[in-house]
């Protein structure tokens, strides 16, 4: 059963093997990093340790096999008990429920570990395998759909909420 890890700094070669192995699959639903996101990896990991160690980001790496990873999935601007989530998990593992496990993984943890009480996590979409894993893991349009329709890079999306203290939060299978 894959692992789902609290980033650390051995996992840089990891998660750069990662995004440089999916780049064109996740261009397909996001933007592309682009080339100094590549280049100046080592900077760049060693800037979200940093953000982790201040308490702004939590950072996960679903791990598999020999440390290979499957997946990432973050909690960004942490404050106020609300974080926002965002995932994404590798075309090779893609359709095996990982990201719907990781999804509930850390939102457990955001919960219990991280004291948070609200999530807040946007899909666009064009990418309705993403929104089924928000709406199985018991996110919820943030209100009517005009009132929750926001722009995911560039394209329509919908932002959902999750309130980690509600009875289904996180425990859907």
């Amino acid at each position: 059963m894959p692992e789902l890890e609290r980033l650390a700094a051995h996992h840089a070669p990891a998660v750069l093997r990662f995004e440089r192995e999916n780049r064109a699959y996740f261009a397909r639903y996001v933007p592309d990093r682009g080339d100094d996101f590549f280049t100046g990896y080592a900077a760049r990991h060693a800037a979200l340790l940093d953000e982790q160690e201040r308490g702004t980001c939590h950072f996960h790496v679903l791990t598999g096999d020999h440390g290979a990873v499957l997946g990432r999935f973050n909690l960004v601007d942490v404050a106020g008990g609300s974080a926002e989530l965002g995932y994404r998990v590798a075309e090779r593992a893609a359709g095996r429920g990982l990201a719907g496990e990781g999804v509930r993984r850390v939102c457990e943890l955001a919960r219990t570990e991280y004291g948070l009480r609200r999530l807040v996590a946007s899909a666009a979409l064009a990418n309705p395998a993403s929104l089924a894993v928000l709406r199985r893991a018991g996110f919820v349009p943030d209100g009517p759909v005009p009132d929750c329709a926001v722009d995911v890079d560039g394209k329509p999306g919908l932002r959902h909420v999750l309130d980690l203290h509600a009875p289904y939060a996180a425990a859907s299978p």
